[in-house]
């Protein structure tokens, strides 16, 4: 059975900026819960939030690899974090993925299968 990944796209200006500590804790458990339900049926092989902070990013270019810190300032979103999933198919994945709260909170999903090692 295929593994899938699910990248959670944010627009960090267009979600907490305007939410109560006590709103954030709701939208958690929300995530929570959704992960906890795969967990129970055996699809959830992980997930995490990342950090706010940018992080890195490489590229090779002029025959060496070069970091810059990241994201882009053109970037209008960030990956806010990601899940791995078990599901028979990409359309299974879909299915699985329709109530995830990402999506409550106008978000974006990218779905991509894991390629088998």
């Amino acid at each position: 059975m295929p593994n899938y990944m699910l990248i959670l796209h944010d627009d960090p200006k267009a979600f907490g900026a305007n939410i109560t500590p006590a709103q954030m804790q709701a939208v958690i458990a929300e995530y929570q819960a959704w992960a906890g339900k795969l967990a129970a049926q055996e699809r959830l092989l992980g997930g995490e939030k990342l950090k706010d902070e940018g992080g890195r990013v490489m590229t090779r270019g002029g025959g060496k690899p070069r970091v810059v810190d990241g994201p882009y300032a053109e970037a209008k979103e960030v990956i806010g974090g990601y899940f791995t999933i078990r599901a028979e198919s990409y359309d299974h994945a879909v299915e699985l993925c329709l109530d995830h709260p990402h999506l409550k909170y106008g978000a974006r999903i990218e779905l991509r299968e894991v390629e088998p090692t």
